[in-house]
């Protein structure tokens, strides 16, 4: 990389972290720190949706399908779609429009006026796990971005680099730096996909004759893959619009139902077709580099999620490939914050809550933001023992999903409130994905653990209901 690309890429970063000075002077207490003043508008709101949920790891990871799959790996994110467009449908209504939830920070409040402080705990131990998974997959494709393209930099400095710029301005600027960085980042990428990365690799194997003579006709077909591959997904990522922390912050954020729903049909589209297709399609491209050979370095024996930051850094000239690599680390950057803000949300507000209690508001800010802080060092070095980026979001998605899913949906839409069986449901289905998953369980039909865990969640809560409605029927009948 020349020096002109390094000048623009660290002016890039330094602009980052302003934005994070700039709001860290005009947060005044917690709800401008985490739910941004509950004032933000639909654009800045569906941008930073889909940032978050697709941002570096689902770059990353469409690319390393677009390698293995063709185009077929864009169904992926048709399940963002999906999802989406429900909760907006669905849970927008019912969770903004609910004068209970006005003031609310975090998800595991909602599970605490459904159902008990008992059942918010372990919602908040469910979330902060999870999203301390995730955010460290978004450090690790950060990573992998910047060791793929500095020759001399290794994956654990890119790590150490990347990771403490997001965790710095994130520390910083609460939600609203999130949100408004988010915005520019998304911005960014998708004019860097659309205008450089993929014009510039498509020109650079041969056109449309170098792809077509290349691959066999399977990468351009959409069946390019199994059920199992639609069905792991969809109950992974879908389900994940209902009880994702970072998307009920942005709904509390939002000003309104209509300005919540509008950003959540923004997100879907900018998910699938946009993101999914530029995203495998550059993945593809670096498929047909390698197997031309013009790919120095980088073999098919070689991890596919490296191919196109590989790629990318041969084919652009000086200048636009500083360009183009602030644009996927801005998708890096783009998750990693609201992922660290949702798991930092969740120590604040739902686990250490009390110990709040009586603080002045600048006293409130500065302990979110040491903790913010201790977090973000724990995700470094999680993601220091990791290797794969699109594994380690998707088992932090099926962990968040298999425990929390099933009391949400009962206590929102089926007037369930049952305290006992939420913490029995979200505790016996977390269970079984993450023992089935650190196990490696062989499963039937090579479905994830995912589906398994949300069957027991399922049945521990009815359980659980029918044995406590029976009881207490034989107690009324003596």
């Amino acid at each position: 990389m020349s020096w002109i690309d390094l000048g623009i890429f660290l002016a890039y970063m330094l602009a980052m972290l302003g934005v994070g000075f700039f709001y860290m002077k005009k947060n005044t207490d917690q709800e401008d720190y985490y739910v941004g003043g509950r004032n933000i508008g639909s654009w800045h709101i569906g941008l930073s949706v889909v940032a978050t949920d697709v941002g570096g790891g689902f770059s990353i990871g469409l690319g390393g399908l677009g390698f293995a799959m063709g185009i077929s790996g864009s169904w992926m994110l048709f399940t963002g779609l999906l999802g989406a467009w429900l909760a907006a449908v669905l849970l927008i209504p019912r969770v903004k429009s609910d004068p209970a939830f006005s003031n609310f920070f975090t998800f595991p409040q909602i599970i605490g006026h459904l159902y008990n402080s008992n059942a918010a705990r372990v919602a908040a131990v469910i979330c902060f796990l999870g999203y301390l998974g995730f955010t460290s997959s978004q450090l690790l494709a950060g990573a992998k971005l910047a060791s793929g393209t500095f020759e001399a930099l290794d994956l654990h400095y890119a790590l150490l680099i990347m990771g403490g710029i997001a965790v710095i301005y994130t520390v910083m600027g609460g939600l609203k730096a999130v949100i408004y960085t988010d915005t520019i980042q998304w911005i960014i990428l998708m004019l860097g996909l659309m205008f450089i990365g993929v014009p510039m690799a498509y020109h650079f194997v041969g056109g449309w004759e170098g792809i077509s003579s290349t691959l066999p006709a399977s990468f351009f077909s959409f069946s390019n893959l199994s059920w199992q591959d639609l069905a792991n997904w969809g109950i992974t990522i879908v389900p994940i619009w209902f009880v994702g922390m970072t998307l009920y912050q942005r709904i509390f954020a939002a000003r309104d139902v209509q300005s919540a729903k509008k950003a959540w049909f923004i997100a879907g589209l900018f998910e699938w077709p946009i993101m999914a297709f530029l995203g495998v399609s550059l993945g593809l491209l670096s498929r047909v580099a390698v197997e031309q050979g013009v790919l120095e370095g980088f073999g098919l024996g070689m991890d596919p999620e490296m191919g196109l930051p590989v790629l990318l850094s041969q084919i652009l000239p000086a200048g636009i490939l500083g360009l183009m690599m602030s644009a996927y680390f801005s998708a890096v950057l783009s998750t990693a914050d609201s992922c660290l803000m949702a798991a930092s949300g969740n120590l604040t507000t739902d686990l250490l809550g009390r110990f709040m209690k009586g603080k002045t508001h600048k006293q409130e800010i500065r302990l979110s933001q040491i903790l913010t802080l201790i977090i973000g060092g724990v995700a470094i070095l999680i993601a220091w023992q990791m290797t794969e980026v699109l594994s380690l979001m998707l088992y932090s998605y099926a962990f968040m999903v298999s425990g929390l899913l099933i009391p949400v949906i009962g206590g929102l839409f089926f007037n369930q409130n049952n305290g006992t069986a939420a913490v029995v449901s979200m505790i016996a289905g977390g269970a079984v994905t993450a023992g089935l998953t650190i196990a490696e369980v062989a499963l039937p039909f090579d479905l994830d653990a995912n589906l398994f865990g949300l069957l027991i969640s399922l049945l521990a809560f009815l359980s659980v209901t029918y044995f406590q409605k029976l009881n207490s029927s034989k107690l009324k009948s003596i």
